[in-house]
C-alpha cells in the first residue's frame, strides 16, 4: 500500500478534465461528444465542501477510442500518474449499469465532452457497498449527510435504502457492518461530530496498512485488509496493556 504522487482538489480538478476535453476535441474532431460519469471521491470534491483531496478520478467512460490518447497526453503534460482517470471501479462490486440513470449533470467542457456526477443518496449507497475501513467511505457518507442536513434537504434512511435497491438489488447486497453503521447513524444524528471522529479512524487505519506493507511487502489483498487492520489494532492494545502493567509492576 502506497501512498499516492498526486492530489487531485476542487480547485484543481476542472483544469485537468478542461485540458482533457481540449485534448479530446483536437483527436477526433467535433462531431464526437463524450460524456463521463464522475463517482467516488471526484464527485464528492466537485458537489461537496468537506474533502480537500482524491488520488485518482473514477468515471464511466463514453467516448471515441481517441479518449485514451487524449487521457494520456494530460498524463504527460502535467506529470500525473497512470490512471490518473480511469474507469477501474467496473471491475468491483460497486458497478451497477444503472447508474447513469442516477446521474446529474454538472458542465460540459469543449463543447463536446460532458460531466455528470452521482445524486447524493447514490453516491452514500456506493459508499456503503464497499465501507473500506481505510479509505474515506464512511467518513464520505456522513460527511454527505451532515451538508444536506445543513442545508435543510436532509437525506432519510429510506432513500438511502431506496438508493440501494435500485444500484444493487436489495438492502442485503451491502456488507452487513454498512447496513448497522448507515442506521445506527441516522438513528443518532449528529453528522458532523461522527464525521470526525470517523475520519479520524479511517487515518488511522491507512497509517496502520502503510506501517504494516513496509514491514511485510505484499501481505496486503483486498479481501484480508479488514483482517489485518483489525489484528493490528488487537497488537497495539495488548502491547498498551503491557505498558500499562509494566508501569504498575515498577511503581510497586
Amino acid at each position: 500500500m502506497s501512498e499516492a504522487r498526486f492530489e487531485f482538489t476542487k480547485e484543481n480538478i476542472d483544469i485537468y478534465l478542461k485540458e482533457l476535453a481540449k485534448s479530446y476535441r483536437k483527436l477526433v474532431g467535433k462531431g464526437m461528444p463524450a460524456e463521463m460519469i464522475l463517482i467516488g471521491g471526484a464527485s464528492i470534491l466537485i458537489n461537496y465542501g468537506f474533502r480537500n483531496m482524491t488520488t485518482d478520478i473514477d468515471a464511466l467512460i463514453r467516448a471515441a477510442s481517441g479518449m485514451k490518447d487524449a487521457i494520456n497526453f494530460v498524463r504527460d503534460k502535467y506529470e500525473l500518474s497512470d490512471g490518473w482517470l480511469n474507469d477501474d471501479f467496473k471491475k468491483t462490486d460497486l458497478y451497477s449499469d444503472k447508474l447513469p440513470q442516477f446521474s446529474v449533470y454538472y458542465k460540459t467542457y469543449s463543447n463536446i465532452v460532458s460531466i455528470r456526477t452521482i445524486a447524493a443518496e447514490y453516491l452514500i449507497a456506493m459508499k456503503l457497498r464497499s465501507g473500506r475501513l481505510y479509505k474515506h467511505d464512511l467518513s464520505d457518507v456522513l460527511g454527505i449527510l451532515a451538508e444536506h442536513e445543513r442545508k435543510g434537504v436532509p437525506i432519510t434512511l429510506e432513500r438511502v435504502k431506496k438508493a440501494v435497491n435500485d444500484l444493487y438489488g436489495d438492502w442485503g447486497s451491502l456488507p452487513e457492518k454498512s447496513g448497522t453503521f448507515i442506521e445506527d447513524v441516522m438513528a443518532q444524528g449528529r453528522f458532523g461530530e461522527l464525521y470526525e471522529e470517523i475520519e479520524g479512524e479511517e487515518k488511522a487505519a491507512r497509517t496502520m496498512l502503510i506501517r504494516f506493507e513496509q514491514n511485510y511487502p505484499g501481505v496486503i489483498k483486498t479481501d484480508n485488509v479488514d483482517e489485518i487492520i483489525g489484528n493490528i489494532k488487537k497488537a497495539d492494545r495488548a502491547d498498551i496493556l503491557d505498558k500499562l502493567k509494566a508501569n504498575r509492576d515498577h511503581q510497586q
